[in-house]
């Protein structure tokens, strides 16, 4: 048993979904979440600035005596090394790995649509854990740059219905040709895409499995954690959470990503100095 809290942290807010699954999962559990706010996003960086600012989100953490750490970010999870994720004094999880294993999992004709950040697809990180783990898997990957703003801007399933005939335009645009490889199962390879599931299911059809990274990732800790003997025993676990740029923007748009569970104290932190 453990009462030390769950770090997780993302580029601003997509990773919430994260938290909504971890408070549904491990409801005894204390969570400290990090967005990097000030900085937002990631997908569009180089690796190298990618690899600098995911070093500091986990020093961070690492600062606030978690158990163990929660990239809830496919744009980190595709760029930060395994071999330095093994070297953390706590159990490391992203949510590529997590998504993969799910989607190598649920394929029947082993063909796979992966859409994500721009990062994360130049990565190929999925590409190369799918291609471990279904042999002959044919892959089809699409970079969706426009989901993140339009996700952040309130463009979401069951919003106004004028709001989602913008954002199922889009979708047409980036999955047409994804779903014309004739794919059966969808990573949605970023935390904010789980947002537009329903309009993403609708476009690609019943017979498309929809991934959901942040649910995945959120299965495997909440395994991790009971493999390690990590669990805690909170009568009510909290959240507590971090931004490193003003609170106000978050707290306007954190609801929409937590859904029923409305969160907790919001703090500004200075990021660089980790």
């Amino acid at each position: 048993m453990d009462n030390r809290p769950i770090g997780v942290f993302d580029s601003g807010l997509g990773g919430l979904t994260g938290v909504r699954e971890l408070r549904k999962r491990l409801p005894h559990e204390e969570i400290i979440y990090f967005g990097d706010t000030g900085r937002v996003p990631y997908g569009s960086r180089s690796p190298e600035t990618i690899l600098q600012y995911a070093r500091q989100d986990v020093a961070f953490l690492l600062s606030k005596n978690v158990k163990c750490i929660m990239a809830a970010c496919g744009t980190v999870s595709s760029t930060y090394p395994a071999a330095e994720a093994a070297k953390l004094p706590v159990p490391y999880l992203g949510v590529v790995d997590a998504a993969a294993r799910e989607a190598a999992f649920a394929t029947r004709n082993r063909r796979i649509g992966v859409i994500g950040t721009a990062a994360t697809i130049r990565s190929r990180s999925y590409e190369k854990l799918l291609r471990q783990l279904v042999p002959g898997v044919e892959i089809t990957a699409q970079a969706c740059p426009l989901f993140v703003p339009l996700v952040e801007a309130g463009y979401v399933d069951h919003s106004a219905e004028d709001k989602q005939e913008v954002t199922r335009l889009v979708i047409a645009q980036y999955l047409t040709e994804v779903r014309e490889a004739g794919v059966d199962t969808l990573i949605l390879g970023c935390t904010h895409y789980p947002l537009l599931k329903t309009m993403i299911g609708e476009f690609m059809g019943q017979s498309v499995t929809l991934v959901d990274p942040a649910k995945t990732a959120a299965h495997h800790l909440e395994r991790t954690l009971s493999e390690h003997g990590l669990r805690a025993n909170h009568p009510a676990g909290q959240a507590h959470f971090y931004v490193s740029d003003v609170p106000d923007s978050f707290v306007q748009t954190a609801d929409l990503f937590l859904g029923e569970y409305k969160g907790g104290p919001v703090d500004q932190i200075a990021i660089d100095k980790y």
